[in-house]
C-alpha cells in the first residue's frame, strides 16, 4: 500500500467518527458536526505554519481531538484537578483511538508511535512538531471559538485562559494570533494577556 493512499485511508476513519459528534457548529452559515469542523481547521493551520509538515504531524492535526464528546466534561467532579484528570483522560483515549485507526490503514508501529506522541503533546517547546501543532490548537480557539467564548466569561477569566495559551505558543503562533479579526473586546482582552507576559 502506498504510503499516500494510506494517509487518505486514515483521514476517512478519522473524519468518519468525527462526522458522528452530535454537537454541532455554525460558520459562515454552514452547520458542522464540531469536532470534524475543528478537525478540519487544525489541519489547515497546521499547513499554513508549515507548509512542508511531516505526514506524522498532518495525521496528527486530523485526529488530535478525535471522538471529544465521548468523554464529556460533567462526567468529571467540578474544580480544577478533576478537570487536569479529564484533560489527561481525554488525551490518552485521542492516543489510543487514532492508534487503532493507524493500525487498520496499515502503518507500523513507530509510525503510530510518532502521531501518539504528537497528540499527547510530549516535549513541547522542544519538539518542532508538538509546538506546531499546539500553535495551531490555539489559532484554532481564536479564529472560530473565541469570539462566542468571551462574552460568557469574566475579563479576569478571559484575560488568564488567553495568557495561559499564549505562553504554549512560540513567536510564530503569535504572529499569526495577530493577524486575526477580533472585536474591540475580544483584542483589548487580547492585548492585556500579552501584556502580562512581558
Amino acid at each position: 500500500m502506498e504510503k499516500t493512499n494510506k494517509q487518505a485511508i486514515a483521514f476517512e476513519k478519522f473524519d468518519a467518527h468525527n462526522q458522528k459528534d452530535p454537537h454541532t457548529i455554525v460558520w459562515e452559515g454552514e452547520t458542522y458536526p464540531r469536532e470534524y469542523f475543528l478537525a478540519l481547521k487544525l489541519h489547515e493551520w497546521v499547513l499554513k505554519i508549515k507548509p512542508d509538515a511531516s505526514e506524522a504531524l498532518l495525521l496528527a492535526s486530523r485526529c488530535q481531538h478525535i471522538g471529544r464528546w465521548e468523554i464529556p466534561r460533567d462526567s468529571y467532579a467540578p474544580g480544577r484537578e478533576p478537570y487536569l484528570k479529564w484533560r489527561r483522560d481525554l488525551a490518552h483515549y485521542h492516543a489510543q483511538m487514532a492508534s487503532e485507526m493507524l493500525k487498520d490503514a496499515g502503518y507500523e508501529e513507530q509510525e503510530i508511535n510518532r502521531v501518539q506522541e504528537i497528540i499527547l503533546k510530549k516535549k513541547i517547546k522542544v519538539d518542532d512538531e508538538v509546538q506546531t501543532m499546539e500553535n495551531a490548537l490555539c489559532l484554532v480557539f481564536l479564529a472560530f471559538q473565541y469570539e462566542d467564548f468571551h462574552p460568557l466569561h469574566d475579563q479576569e477569566k478571559v484575560v488568564n485562559i488567553l495568557r495561559k495559551s499564549l505562553l504554549k505558543m512560540d513567536q510564530t503562533g503569535h504572529q499569526f494570533a495577530l493577524t486575526l479579526t477580533y472585536s474591540p473586546k475580544g483584542i483589548s482582552y487580547i492585548e492585556e494577556a500579552l501584556s502580562q507576559l512581558k
